[in-house]
């Protein structure tokens, strides 16, 4: 190296962090991904913990969305941890991950509310309002028209709370170091904050203190069941996915962060955090724990880096850990080619969703070893 060349700057990215009681060896998330390749029993099988074992050099894995009970099933073929059978599956894939080499991973706890269908749960769906999904859904037997959803009861609410809470008991007997309580996307918590799909008039609903009520007793449920150091929560501010008109973000958001913040879980995961966008910068200034940011990414910023630029200035501007998704579903290696600079594998989007078997999910190739080296594709 000539006197005026330099060595390029190390990326944050590859730095070591702490989450909690874990040791991350950098702070690449890989974000949770719905696949469809369990199996219709909702159990993790042997392909699922050979994809997960491929990632494993993930700084934290947050695994798929998986249901608490058979009512908040969203699509067929999702994994759930509300049975000994689910919950001897999902042990299998922690074990995988383990024996490969990776540590932290955390599973995300979804119910779907009025994103479902009695074709694929064998029950009406439950909601804050019976306000019909405005979408189509798949199903075991194709797609289908939304329902609409049977507003829940007391007696729903407190029973769905408690179903958390035991599926968070059964994460950690299947080996995951803690949960991640989805409250984003259009699902059932985040149908609760908005004010399109929670038209109740009692204490879950109304004013923003109201709206925010059912997400906070979750999270308080769950880290009562297995502590909060174990406990994430996922939140997708202004996010209109799944039909979700929240009304009021600007009120929604600082009231509920602060009474997570009042819990105390591990961290907090903004989906589509930007810091150009005032929300970001009020998000991180009002929560006083980690960060996880997972920025919206176009298709030419996937193809051209990954996301590491989009990563590297979220940690400049407060992030913790940044999660990326689309990245590590055709890259197993994901993180070693970031590091290196080799080139990214591209998603095979018609494997992505609602098909099973191992193309476009296990058989995306990793590094030679020439590449690995040299960070390009051998001749």
């Amino acid at each position: 190296m000539t006197q005026t060349q330099h060595a390029p700057a190390a990326s944050r990215l590859f730095e070591p962090a702490r989450l909690g009681s874990l040791d991350l060896p950098n702070r690449l998330v890989m974000a949770p991904l719905t696949r469809n390749r369990a199996g219709a029993d909702g159990v993790p099988g042997e392909l699922m913990a050979t994809y997960y074992a491929q990632r494993a050099s993930a700084g934290l894995i947050i695994a798929e969305a998986s249901t608490p009970n058979a009512v908040g099933q969203s699509y067929p073929h999702i994994p759930g941890i509300h049975t000994p059978a689910q919950i001897a599956g999902w042990r299998r894939v922690t074990e995988a991950v383990r024996a490969a080499g990776g540590g932290g991973m955390f599973l995300q706890l979804q119910h779907g509310g009025r994103v479902g269908h009695p074709e694929t749960s064998g029950q009406v769906p439950l909601a804050p309002s019976a306000v019909r999904f405005p979408e189509r859904l798949h199903t075991p037997g194709g797609l289908r028209d939304g329902v609409v959803p049977r507003a829940m009861t007391a007696e729903d609410i407190r029973t769905t709370v408690a179903d958390f809470a035991s599926a968070a008991r059964g994460a950690v007997e299947a080996g995951f170091a803690g949960v991640e309580v989805h409250s984003a996307n259009g699902h059932l918590l985040h149908q609760f904050l908005a004010r399109n799909t929670n038209r109740r008039t009692d204490e879950w609903g109304g004013s923003a203190l109201n709206r925010i009520r059912f997400p906070v007793e979750v999270v308080r449920a769950v880290a009562e069941a297995i502590g909060p150091e174990r406990v994430g929560v996922r939140i997708s501010p202004g996010r209109d996915v799944n039909g979700i008109e929240e009304g009021d973000t600007e009120d929604i958001y600082p009231a509920l962060v602060k009474a997570l913040a009042d819990l105390a879980p591990v961290y907090l995961h903004q989906v589509h955090a930007d810091p150009d966008q005032p929300a970001y910068a009020q998000i991180r200034r009002d929560w006083p724990g980690t960060l996880i940011a997972n920025p919206a990414l176009s298709r030419e910023e996937v193809a051209a880096d990954g996301g590491k630029r989009r990563g590297e200035r979220l940690l400049s501007e407060g992030a913790d850990l940044v999660a990326l998704g689309r990245g590590f579903l055709a890259n197993p290696d994901f993180v070693e080619r970031l590091r290196t600079g080799a080139p990214l594998g591209e998603v095979r989007p018609e494997f992505l969703m609602h098909v099973h078997g191992a193309e476009g999910y296990t058989d995306y190739p990793a590094l030679g070893a020439h590449e690995r080296h040299t960070g390009r594709l051998s001749d």
